[in-house]
């Protein structure tokens, strides 16, 4: 059992029980500079201080917009431990949901990143009746920075903060979680100090980490998944390290040498393809060698190998994937996947190449793990692992995952009507349909939402297509369509950067080199639809893609096609491309 009760008592027992110099780390003119857990909290109990010269009152909401940083998880600790209830935003939402979030949430208080941030609630401000009240964390003209609340709070006793400490209990709200959803509103996801530790308890024991372990930052704090992990990491006492950009992470996981960090499917993607492209600039036997170890790579299976594989493996990882353990630090110990489904072909690679990806599950709504690969429960490709202590599933009769535990969330803010009709007798209903292998590891097929017939009555399961068709490195998104139509068939958008060097390779004139130029060009598209033609031998004839149209751009947030997670809107791209759509069913 972990001693705190409340999330902000995590850092308090890390100061007790093993005080880090070095608790977040953050990159500064060129040096990592560390912060001590001692000293993060005297700058959290400024802020708290600051927060009760303001009035915040218990049970307030109060909101938080930044990237991840040091300042983040300073507010994060400094408004729970008055009692305020912290409201996360994603900075790269639009200004609808900013607006809506805002309104539905009664954000009185905020504290905004940069300048960017606050132009965007500028522009909306007239349309904020509630707000009153902005912080900024960067030193933005004409608005009031951080150390504006430590002024505001200097005179305030800190015996007044530790009596509202006093006040939050166990099974209290924490914080107000606005999902992305792919339609509608976000709807608010309401999780106590309850929800969350119980999952930094039952998911300790899944992250090779320890006090003198090294992790790397840089997914969206305000996701659920980091924000726990953080949670994980401070009890455990590890030192945090927070990536300078999404630009620099190879640079900084060089520099950092994490034993742990957590990534998405898309940056392993991305990852696995810059390796790859090094390993097309070799010749010769070392070319060879780098291949052959891909393909042993693509066979391994972390229950049954034979002596021999065991014995070729060990001449690949000393030849080849020494190579790319090193070009990620040296030191990784395991890497944390989630937000969306991992091609079981990149864990296998991974895995064999002695950089574990131990993918798991969950939604906000389960704060948010249900279940996880570890090393301590066992390690099956394709699925999400087995459950963590605590929880329980049962797979319903249409196949939905149901869900039951300490970590099941209060329910949605304000929306009532929507918590009964997702919480049914204790059971979250998740909307992901899934199935046991082994009788104990979970297997997600797909969402319930998406999967969808064709007009001839046939089952299409997309999300599993999609994964299976983006193990070709000529597809870098793809989405499958077909509702109520003949057949199915996707949009795709190509690897471009990989279309250049094989369409350069081959000699193929690439015009202007432009995306338009490239899937203009009817040699490059006769070659992606001979690979779609590939794939599909691995379908049922009334799942195979019938027709490909190719994007000339990359599905985005910026773009409204993908969600702050990176799941597809499909709705939203089916309404953007809905010309392209029409021209193949037409």
């Amino acid at each position: 059992m972990i001693e705190a009760k409340r999330l902000f008592d995590i850092p308090h027992y890390q100061l007790k029980n093993h005080p880090n110099d070095n608790m977040f780390v953050t990159k500064t003119d060129g040096k990592w500079i560390g912060v001590s857990t001692q000293n993060f909290l005297n700058d959290v109990m400024d802020i708290s201080k600051g927060l009760l010269a303001l009035d915040i009152q218990p049970g307030e909401n109060v909101g938080i917009v930044s990237g991840t940083r040091y300042e983040w998880n300073v507010m994060d600790i400094a408004i729970q431990q008055i009692g305020g209830i912290v409201v996360p935003f994603y900075p790269n939402i639009s200004e609808s949901d900013y607006e809506y979030i805002f309104n539905d949430a009664g954000i009185k208080t905020v504290v905004l990143q940069d300048k960017e941030l606050t132009d965007k609630i500028s522009h909306i401000r007239e349309k904020l009746a509630q707000l009153e009240n902005v912080f900024t964390m960067e030193e933005v003209s004409g608005e009031k920075h951080m150390s504006a609340l430590v002024e505001l709070g200097k005179d305030i006793p800190e015996t007044d903060v530790h009596a509202r400490m006093k006040i939050p209990k166990h099974e209290d709200l924490a914080t107000i979680i606005y999902t992305s959803g792919t339609t509608g509103n976000p709807k608010g996801v309401m999780l106590s100090h309850r929800n969350l530790l119980s999952n930094v308890e039952a998911t300790i024991e899944t992250i090779p980490a320890d006090k003198d372990s090294n992790v790397l930052s840089f997914l969206p704090v305000c996701h659920v998944y980091e924000r726990m992990l953080h949670y994980l990491y401070m009890h455990i006492g590890c030192s945090i390290h927070f990536a300078e950009s999404m630009e620099t992470i190879g640079d900084n996981i060089r520099e950092v040498k994490p034993e742990v960090f957590t990534a998405v499917p898309r940056l392993l993607e991305k990852v696995f393809d810059k390796i790859m492209a090094k390993g097309d600039d070799l010749t010769g036997i070392k070319r060879k060698l780098f291949f052959w170890a891909v393909e042993l790579a693509e066979q391994y299976d972390p229950v049954n190998r034979s002596a021999m594989y065991n014995f070729k493996l060990k001449i690949a990882r000393k030849l080849i994937f020494s190579k790319w353990q090193e070009a990620l630090g040296g030191k990784v110990r395991a890497i944390a996947s989630g937000s969306a489904a991992l091609q079981p072909r990149l864990a296998r690679i991974f895995l064999a190449a002695g950089l574990p990806i131990l993918e798991g599950y969950g939604l906000s709504e389960t704060s948010p793990v249900c279940s996880v690969n570890s090393f301590s429960k066992g390690i099956r490709i394709g699925t999400v692992g087995a459950l963590i202590d605590g929880v329980e599933v049962k797979i319903a009769d249409d196949g939905e995952i149901l869900v039951k535990g300490p970590n099941v969330m209060m329910g949605y803010y304000n929306l009532p009507e929507a918590t009964s009709e997702t919480i049914k007798e204790g059971w979250l209903h998740t909307g992901d349909i899934g199935e046991f292998i082994e009788g104990k590891f979970l297997k997600i097929t797909d969402r319930k939402k998406e999967i969808f017939k064709t007009s001839g009555g046939k089952y299409i399961v997309p999300q599993a297509m999609e994964n299976k068709f983006k193990e070709s490195r000529f597809i870098e998104q793809i989405m499958v369509i077909g509702e109520g139509q003949k057949f199915p068939s996707a949009l795709i958008v190509p690897s471009y950067d990989f279309l250049k060097e094989w369409a350069k390779r081959k000699g193929i004139d690439i015009g202007d080199g432009s995306n338009k130029s490239l899937i203009g060009n009817p040699k490059i598209k006769a070659r992606i639809e001979e690979e779609v033609e590939e794939f599909n031998n691995g379908f049922g004839n009334w799942e195979r893609l019938k027709c490909i149209e190719l994007l000339e751009n990359e599905l985005s947030i910026e773009g409204g096609e993908l969600t702050p997670t990176l799941k597809l809107k499909r709705k939203k791209i089916m309404e953007k491309y809905k010309v392209i759509v029409d021209k193949i069913y037409c």
